[in-house]
């Protein structure tokens, strides 16, 4: 049951959708970071108006560009990237040395044996 559950986790297709959905999910922290940091803040800054920009809580809530948080989820983003690439990497060399190993011949089938028998017997 292990040795089945191994074939099935390390095929390409299996592998190759697990990272996707991972850098899927890391990429859309980027763009909801992107949108509620910095994109939100640009457009709502001029819809505030002068009764609004005396209190300091609205203002810091709505109207200040978080470039920092944005910048944040950029770099889990990358680092995200490179560990998966680190993983994949490792997994293929895996691969790698496992298909280099030596494989033993396959016996030979019976009836190619007899037919040898036969032929080297014709020869004599």
């Amino acid at each position: 049951m292990l040795k089945e559950f191994k074939a099935f986790a390390m095929r390409g297709n299996v592998i190759d959708l697990a990272v996707g959905v991972v850098i899927g999910a890391a990429f859309g922290k980027i763009v909801s970071s992107l949108i509620d940091h910095v994109i939100t803040p640009l457009l709502l800054k001029p819809a505030l108006d002068a009764a609004h920009l005396n209190k300091l809580e609205e203002l810091t809530a709505f109207g200040s560009i978080k470039y920092g948080l944005f910048l944040s989820s950029v770099i889990n983003f990358i680092i995200i990237a490179f560990v998966l690439f680190l993983i994949i990497k490792g997994m293929n060399a895996a691969k790698k040395k496992e298909d280099a190993k030596p494989q033993a011949p396959a016996p030979t089938p019976a009836d190619v044996q007899l037919l040898t028998e036969i032929r080297d017997l014709l020869k004599k």
